[in-house]
Order: structure tokens, then C-alpha cells, then sequence
């Protein structure tokens, strides 16, 4: 009995030491763990720091701004212009305080995510085991009408998209089919949303449809290049469907509206209403009018919607010999998609070139990867990881920046080696009163809302100016100084001058585009990334200080500019 307990009490020890040893060995391994992220936190921040600290402004602008790098790397922190600036002057961050640490481990924190989505990419699709315990809940409205198979070539359901990584469910996908009039939606991958007036053609076994809803547990939202499709249910008639019918104008009828458009329709007493409805369940985009003949169909070269006729020629419309001898017709433009460019797909082989897609936040970047995705079809990548973006359908924001397999790469980055790293860029330039205040919306009401009056009237406000207004300037004085191949495009002018300057921008990254693909950008221009809102009337948040500070700033940028024998700003540009 007396050997047992020793025995015992010699195990207990043997464990106690056990038990102190791997805790030791715990507390050591996490502090080298935060040594060596702290040691890799200062080595990131030391990247693109030149011999030559700043950029100095053009001759003739001595005293005006003079430019740090270092002051570059965070891509939500401004650098600071350093000479001439005693107004609204704050001191740089120093890359050993806590606070450069801090916005530092914010950028580890995003390359953590994108590994972790990468992760969860690869874990999509469900195992069959326990597919039965899923099951097509009685709660979702309308009705189930199966597995289907889907080709991403051959799409049927492919009149909208959406995609929602974290919350997509059977009703939400229904519910945003309905809202756009559409009968049938299907979902995908867990996370992918397909609306459309066409059943698939292809059915495929009920278990294939195995990848469980993002957003809701035991629902079945369709599996790898599988569809599960539901026939959506009516609205009720206090939410009547969404009918975005958008009045385009008034313009000159082709010669043969048969050959021009695909579908048509001739009714007595016709309606704008009754001719929208008919070419949404054709999924046409386009409602033209004229007289009781109703047509249905694109934009294309014989019929671009570029050279509008005054609208007085069109009074009278519905009535057939009041239309100046039917020379003429009314166009609308449905909630139907234009389909024709929205099909996106990866590189099949590495790009050769690495292009970047440069801007200063709040310049509109996003929609030029919107404009560019559309026009050459294939996906657009970028330095950070966006979740609001993947869920809009940007699906190369979870793919590696370096990866090679997009057409270019969204950066907001400068300074030397950030810039050398890409062979060429075009580089976005907007107008810095209108960056400010989208980077000020963006970051507090998101990519699509608006900052509200408190927002603008804290004290937030003039240290965002402050900060931010300096790193426009550097940004583009960077890309300008270290960029090797460089393609200037100003905001402003690809708004006003859409498909000529996306010509443009298509060439430089080597693609070839039909005209009928770039009527279908031009048509779909806006994509989802309109904000929303009140949007408040002649607001003018910047001061006579602030102005001035800025003003000195576009001098700055436009004298490099014409300095490197590009275009200058825009007039619009200055005085303010």
C-alpha cells in the first residue's frame, strides 16, 4: 500500500513539473512571437525609405511643399508635406511610437484576413456527409424548383449578381430577385446570388447542391458550379416591385428597328409601363417606343444612345402620326442588366506585366476597376483586403496581390520600392476637394453612404484635411518621380468622356475590346457604387485656411506634371 502511494505521489510530481514546464515554454514561445512581429512591424515600416528623404516641388514652387516617403506606407494615415506648411501643420509619426505601430498592425491584420478567406475558399464546399440534415426550409418564400448545373459561359441566370460572403440566405437572394422583377433565383458556393426568367437546362442530382448558406445554417445555397433555384414569389402589393424604369431621352429611330433590336411588340394604348414590363421578361436593358411598337434590346453601334434629339420631337409619342413621320423614338431603360459584359474571369496564364492601378483614396478607384473588370472581363486585384468589395462581386480582392492572375492591382501605396515593385500603373488623379470629402464619407458611412453633420463638424475634420490633403500631393509627386511606365488618367475626364479614355486605359494594359462590350460598360457605368442617402445641397465643409492649403498643393502637382510633359490638372482644378 505504501509503494502504491508513492508511486503515485512520485507521478503527481512528475506531472506537476510536466504541467510548469509547458506553461513556461508557452509564455516563451508567445513573447519571441511578439518580438519577432514587432521586428517585422519596424523592417515593413523602414520599406521605401529613399537616401533622398523628399521629393522637392517643381522650380518655381520653392517654399510650397516639399515631400517625405516615409510618410507614405500606411495606406488610411496621410503623409504631411514638411516646408512652407506653418498652417494646419502637425508633427509626423514617428515609426517607433505606438501610434504608427498600431496603424501598422492594422495592415498585418488585413494580410491575416486575406489568408484566413483564402482559408475558408478552399473549405466551401460542404461535405455530403450530413447533407441531410439540411434541408430547404418551409420559411423561404416561393418555391424550390432544384439542383441545377451552372456554367459560367453558358449562364441562364445571369440577368443580376450578387455575392455576400458572411450573411447570404434563400430569402435574401429571393428577395433582391423580386425587388428587380425578375422569376427565378439561384444560389451558389454558399455565398452567390443569380437572378433570372429562365430556368437552367441542365438538372443535376439533389446532393450536389451541398454548400451550406453563408448567413444561415441548414439551408442549402447551391455547391460548386451548382445552382439551387427557386421560383420566386410575388411581393406583396404595400412592396411593389421595384421599377427602375429610367427615362433615357429622346432619339433618332434606326432605319429598320426589326434588324436593330431582337424582340418586339406592337399593342394598342401602349404604356411605358406595359412596353418595360415586356422587354424585362425578354431581359432586355433597353425599352424603346414608338407609336403603339414597343422594341426590346441594347446599345449597339447602329444604336448607341450618344447623339440624343430634342425632346420636343418625341411629344406625342403615343400617337403615331405626331412623331414627325416615325423618325424618331422614346428609349427607357429597364431593371434588367446588361449581360453582355458581365461575365469576369481570372487570367488563365500569369501576366507578364504587372500593372498598377493607382490612386489616392477617395478617387474613385473602385469604379475604375468596375469599368475596366466589364470591359475586359477578367478580374481586377488589389494590395489590401476589402469584404464590402469581394461581396460585390470584386472576387480578385481575395486572390494575392503578386498573384499575377488580374489585369492590374488597386494600391493606394507610394514611396520607392512600393512604387519599382510594378512595371507600369495608371495612375488616377481626382480632384482633391472631391477626394477629401469621398475619403471622409468612405470612412465613416462606408463605400456607398454619407458622413453626417457631426461628422463633419467634429474636430475629426480639419485633422483629416490636414493629414490627407498633403498626401494627395505626395502621392502623385511619387508615382511621377519612381513610376517607369505611366498612364495619366484624370477623374473627371473619364467620367464626361467614358468610352474614350476606357479605350484608352484597355490599350495600355494590352487588351482588345469590341464596341458592343464597351456600350454594355457604358450602359452598366455606375455598377452598385452610387452612394446613398440625403446627399446635402452647395455644402462646403472646407474653410478659406483650408482652401488655401490645397490650392498650394494642385499648383504643386501640376507644375510636376507639366513638368514630366503630361497634361496638367483640370481647370476646374483651382481657383476655389
Amino acid at each position: 500500500m505504501a509503494k502504491a502511494f508513492f508511486r503515485l505521489q512520485k507521478f503527481l510530481r512528475r506531472t506537476q513539473f510536466l504541467l510548469f514546464f509547458l506553461t513556461a515554454a508557452y509564455l516563451m514561445a508567445g513573447s519571441l512571437l511578439l518580438l519577432q512581429r514587432t521586428r517585422l512591424v519596424i523592417q515593413q515600416g523602414s520599406r521605401g525609405t529613399s537616401a533622398n528623404q523628399a521629393l522637392l516641388a517643381p522650380d518655381g514652387m520653392a517654399g510650397v511643399g516639399t515631400v517625405d516617403p516615409r510618410m507614405l506606407q500606411n495606406p488610411r494615415s496621410g503623409p504631411r508635406l514638411l516646408v512652407g506648411m506653418d498652417a494646419l501643420q502637425e508633427p509626423a509619426l514617428d515609426q517607433h511610437s505606438p501610434q504608427w505601430l498600431v496603424s501598422r498592425n492594422l495592415e498585418l491584420r488585413q494580410l491575416r484576413r486575406r489568408w484566413f478567406h483564402r482559408f475558408i475558399s478552399d473549405q466551401e464546399p460542404m461535405q455530403t456527409v450530413g447533407f441531410k440534415a439540411m434541408k430547404h426550409t418551409a420559411e423561404h418564400k416561393g418555391t424550390y424548383m432544384g439542383c441545377f448545373s451552372d456554367d459560367s459561359r453558358e449562364r441562364t441566370l445571369k440577368g443580376a449578381v450578387f455575392y455576400d460572403l458572411r450573411k447570404m440566405t434563400v430569402s435574401h437572394c429571393q428577395e433582391a430577385c423580386a425587388e428587380r422583377a425578375y422569376t427565378y433565383a439561384g444560389l451558389a458556393y454558399g455565398a452567390e446570388c443569380y437572378c433570372g426568367n429562365k430556368l437552367p437546362a441542365t438538372t443535376s442530382k439533389p446532393e450536389e447542391c451541398n454548400s451550406e448558406c453563408k448567413g444561415e445554417k441548414g439551408s442549402v445555397c447551391g455547391g460548386v458550379n451548382r445552382l439551387s433555384v427557386y421560383m420566386v414569389e410575388e411581393l406583396q402589393a404595400g412592396a411593389r416591385r421595384r421599377r427602375n424604369v429610367i427615362y433615357r431621352g429622346c432619339f433618332r429611330a434606326p432605319e429598320n428597328l426589326t434588324d436593330t433590336f431582337p424582340a418586339s411588340l406592337i399593342q394598342p394604348n401602349l404604356t411605358v409601363e406595359m412596353c418595360s414590363e415586356f422587354c424585362s421578361k425578354k431581359e432586355f436593358p433597353l425599352a424603346v417606343i414608338r407609336g403603339r411598337e414597343c422594341y426590346c434590346g441594347y446599345p449597339t453601334g447602329r444604336f448607341s444612345l450618344h447623339d440624343g434629339a430634342d425632346g420636343l420631337l418625341c411629344s406625342g409619342m403615343h400617337n403615331a402620326s405626331s412623331t414627325a413621320e416615325g423618325k424618331y423614338c422614346l428609349v427607357y431603360q429597364t431593371p434588367v442588366q446588361d449581360t453582355r459584359c458581365t461575365d469576369r474571369k481570372f487570367l488563365t496564364t500569369k501576366s507578364k506585366v504587372f500593372v498598377a492601378l493607382s490612386s489616392f483614396p477617395g478617387a474613385g478607384n473602385t469604379w475604375a476597376r468596375h469599368l475596366i473588370e466589364h470591359a475586359t472581363g477578367y478580374y481586377t486585384g488589389s494590395y489590401y483586403f476589402d469584404g464590402a468589395l469581394y461581396n460585390k462581386g470584386f472576387k480578385g480582392e481575395k486572390d494575392h496581390w503578386r498573384s499575377r492572375r488580374t489585369i492590374c492591382v488597386k494600391t493606394h501605396e507610394s514611396g520607392k520600392t512600393e512604387i519599382e515593385m510594378f512595371d507600369s500603373a495608371i495612375l488616377l488623379i481626382r480632384n482633391p476637394y472631391k477626394s477629401l470629402m469621398a475619403e471622409f464619407n468612405r470612412k465613416y458611412a462606408g463605400h456607398l453612404g454619407y458622413a453626417t453633420d457631426r461628422n463633419w463638424k467634429s474636430k475629426e475634420w480639419p485633422d483629416f484635411v490636414n493629414s490627407y490633403a498633403s498626401w494627395w500631393a505626395s502621392h502623385v509627386l511619387d508615382w511621377l518621380k519612381y513610376g517607369k511606365r505611366l498612364l495619366i488618367v484624370h477623374y473627371e475626364d473619364l467620367k464626361q468622356s467614358l468610352i474614350p479614355k476606357l479605350k484608352e486605359m484597355v490599350e495600355f494594359l494590352n487588351m482588345t475590346v469590341t464596341e458592343d462590350r464597351l456600350l454594355c460598360v457604358e450602359n452598366n457605368r455606375d455598377g452598385n457604387f452610387k452612394r446613398s442617402g440625403a446627399k446635402q445641397k452647395d455644402f462646403e465643409p472646407f474653410t478659406q485656411e483650408m482652401k488655401d492649403l490645397i490650392n498650394r498643393y494642385i499648383l504643386t502637382v501640376d507644375a510636376a506634371l507639366r513638368g514630366r510633359n503630361f497634361t496638367g490638372l483640370p481647370r476646374e482644378y483651382v481657383p476655389r
